[in-house]
């Protein structure tokens, strides 16, 4: 794909001067309501006739004959490596890990070579029966190889003939299972939206379902200021792919397709689907090897095994994710993250009776010298514990002085909590001085 990457280059020039106007006028179209496809091209159109849309002037092309459809093929060898991953790694991911990841328990008795990888590129980014995916992007294990396969519609009344054909593919290749990057909310309920309005089966819509963004999240959400897709893909993987298209500007690729006939204005398209499914790849492998211990692949620091002991918990396997957090604590990490540690390793041991390690672990807490929820919650827990557990009212009290004082103008919630429990301190220390007083009477 060299020669597109160079006209991604003259591409990327071309749109300095339009890219706001393109985005800005194409959100607008997109965001009316029940408009259908034609008719959001048609408004984007008149745009253009109005000169609201600056175009740069068009190299010449020979126009193709527009097919109904294209399908596109694109294998990679298993021990070709994309960025830090060879495409093979996905292989070596167990059923048991895709299930903590997906929150399915299909995925025991499945692994990768069986899924199939997808991603759309739309006629509008808001959902809806309005908006048509015009490439559906496909990867999939096949032969000693991942396949990244696509359907491009080129003629918007082909659309039907074009599902038929992938839902016989889908049919014959048998995945027994889904990867996407967001699909649960977007492409999956789109693509299937597609099959029902034409009346066809969607062989793959029952299948169990790893959407990946949600476990990345939890790996890299504190890690990671931007958790897209291609974001995860340049830190991560350590692609050196380009930001090609921006996702406003796809539709009016698209669009211009329609009127032009120019596919130089799709190929850029087609490159950066193929980049989208095999980033979605590298970043679940990437992700499975914090758990693998593959330091072939990655060394795991603090906030990457903090990350992984959230996946556990919100699995609801607290062992293995209690092993994760102590080995964050481990490693060097960020204050701030370090107190989130500490914070969901003390409401374990808390739940499972093991209230001095949390004790040890609030203490830690409240030495910070920053204030923030997390230490309030610690002076607001010793208090309790102290209260309760240990009924000394003293050292209870202290916390909640301290607490309160802490909470000033940081959260009238804590403030509020930490005051109503220092009255109610103050009269079971009363309390305690006067049964002492009157046990030392008798025993005079």
């Amino acid at each position: 794909m060299s020669d597109i990457k160079v006209k991604l280059e003259r591409l990327k020039k071309e749109r300095a001067s339009r890219s706001g106007q393109i985005k800005d006028a194409w959100e607008r179209i997109d965001s009316e309501s029940g408009l259908t496809t034609k008719e959001k091209l048609e408004q984007l159109i008149s745009l253009e006739r109005a000169s609201k849309i600056e175009r740069p002037p068009q190299p010449e092309f020979d126009p193709e004959a527009k097919e109904p459809f294209r399908f596109l093929e694109n294998p990679h060898g298993l021990a070709v490596r994309y960025g830090r991953i060879r495409i093979g790694d996905g292989l070596r991911i167990p059923g048991d890990l895709l299930t903590c990841m997906s929150h399915d328990p299909a995925f025991n008795d499945l692994d990768l070579s069986s899924a199939v990888f997808l991603d759309l590129e739309t006629t509008g980014l808001s959902g809806g029966t309005g908006v048509i995916p015009f490439l559906t992007g496909l990867g999939y294990y096949r032969d000693d190889k991942f396949w990244v396969v696509q359907y491009f519609l080129g003629d918007l009344g082909a659309e039907e003939d074009m599902l038929r054909d992938m839902a016989r593919f889908f049919t014959d290749m048998n995945f027994k299972s889904v990867v996407t990057y967001n699909g649960k909310a977007f492409d999956l309920p789109l693509l299937e939206t597609r099959f029902v309005l034409n009346r066809l089966p969607f062989p793959i819509g029952g299948l169990p379902h790893l959407d990946f963004l949600f476990p990345a999240r939890r790996l890299w959400g504190h890690k990671y200021e931007n958790c897209r897709l291609f974001n995860l893909a340049l830190e991560l993987i350590g692609t050196d792919r380009a930001e090609d298209i921006p996702s406003a500007e796809i539709p009016w690729r698209y669009f211009q397709y329609i009127q032009t006939g120019n596919y130089d204005l799709i190929e850029p398209i087609i490159y950066h689907n193929v980049e989208d499914i095999l980033s979605l790849l590298g970043v679940v492998v990437l992700g499975a090897s914090v758990f693998l211990k593959d330091e072939d692949l990655c060394t795991p620091d603090g906030m990457d095994l903090f990350g992984a002991g959230k996946i556990m918990e919100s699995f609801g396997d607290m062992e293995k994710s209690s092993r994760f957090y102590q080995k964050a604590l481990e490693h060097s990490t960020s204050e701030e993250v370090a107190l989130s540690v500490r914070k969901r390793l003390s409401r374990h041991q808390k739940k499972s009776d093991r209230s001095g390690d949390a004790v040890l672990l609030w203490k830690e807490m409240v030495t910070t010298e920053t204030v923030s929820l997390d230490v309030l919650y610690s002076y607001r827990e010793l208090a309790m514990y102290f209260e309760h557990r240990d009924k000394n009212y003293e050292e209870a009290r202290r916390y909640a002085e301290e607490g309160l004082v802490a909470s000033f103008n940081i959260s009238v919630r804590y403030e509020s909590d930490f005051r109503h429990r220092l009255e109610r301190l103050k009269g079971r220390l009363k309390k305690e001085r006067e049964q002492t007083g009157k046990e030392e009477g008798r025993s005079e």
